[in-house]
């Protein structure tokens, strides 16, 4: 009988230790880009929310620079655990701007993701090495009552440009559904980034369009990245096509020391 109780006790002993590392595991924000919505993380999400992390798929409002960041850092300020902070393509410098003097915020992940320093702008870095074919697929813009102008992908260009590894069902309705980012943003040159003097991590696909995979390698490299994954054959929506890759390296930052 005393054997049962000593095992029952281990029992519960082991049961409260795992809810306490459970408990303390950090909360993932992610931050979706232009031409995409937080459904674009939903495959990331299943694989994280099964490992016992709590997440969070934050809306980019993709109308400026620094009011977007401000946006992911006041959806921060609500969070009272450690913080993995993660970001798509334009999400990138949203990030590096949210994140900027957060002590909460225990790690970058940059997934196919800008990462400028000061006074760079996404525009810029796109255009930094050779291999970017966004340009030429981009719809006629869409004038703003402000003078402003949103851009969209065309939807017929949609799938190889910006998704060509998804299957094309799910391409075709990620093109209709699909948020305007303004043409200012895409010019603001960013602040003061959070990537020196927070740890970050980066993943992309070989097979980009959007970003030059060149580009990419270049900002991991100049950031110190803790680790960089490349997906071969991946496209820009590697969190689309490949989920599990970039969950994998998402936990991993989480659980750095």
């Amino acid at each position: 009988m005393n054997k049962l109780f000593a095992g029952l006790a281990l029992t519960a002993a082991m049961a409260a230790a795992t809810s306490a590392i459970a408990a303390e595991k950090p909360t993932v924000v992610l931050v979706h880009g232009a031409f995409a919505d937080s459904s674009s993380w939903n495959g990331v999400v299943k694989i994280l929310e099964k490992d016992g992390y709590p997440v969070v798929a934050a809306a980019n409002p993709l109308r400026t620079l620094k009011g977007d960041a401000q946006s992911v850092a006041d959806v921060l300020a609500g969070i009272k655990s450690p913080v993995v902070l993660v970001g798509h393509s334009y999400g990138g410098p949203v990030i590096s701007e949210a994140a900027y003097g957060n002590a909460n915020v225990k790690a970058l992940v940059y997934v196919a993701a800008f990462a400028p320093e000061t006074g760079e702008t996404v525009a810029g870095l796109a255009g930094k090495f050779p291999g970017s074919t966004l340009g030429p697929t981009l719809a006629p813009p869409v004038a703003l009552k402000d003078g402003g102008k949103d851009l969209y992908i065309q939807q017929d260009k949609f799938h190889g440009q910006f998704a060509a590894d998804v299957p094309n069902a799910d391409a075709k309705l990620m093109a209709a559904t699909q948020r305007p980012v303004t043409e200012a943003a895409l010019n603001e040159a960013a602040s003061e980034p959070a990537w020196k003097t927070i740890p970050s991590w980066f993943v992309y696909g070989d097979k980009d369009k959007n970003i030059p995979p060149q580009a990419m390698a270049f900002m991991a490299e100049r950031a110190h990245a803790k680790k960089t994954v490349v997906v071969r054959g991946a496209s820009h929506v590697v969190m689309v096509s490949n989920p599990k890759a970039v969950a994998s390296l998402i936990e991993s930052a989480a659980t750095a020391q």
